[in-house]
């Protein structure tokens, strides 16, 4: 189950593949290679990265 790296929130959607959505903090979260990428969706709908926020270790998804 992925769990948003932000709130610890599960309440995530998803959007497209390997994207998905937090309801909970309203940021865009994408899985590649098992890391979640993070991104704060802009007023325009560009994306801005938050992964500099998070140690790597933090974002790793193991299933």
């Amino acid at each position: 189950m992925l769990i948003c790296p932000n709130c610890q929130s599960k309440d995530i959607g998803k959007i497209g593949i390997n994207q998905y959505y937090c309801w909970s903090c309203f940021i865009e979260l994408s899985l590649v290679n098992g890391v979640i990428h993070t991104h704060q969706v802009e007023e325009d709908g560009s994306l801005s990265s938050l992964d500099d926020l998070f140690e790597e270790n933090d974002r790793r998804f193991i299933l």
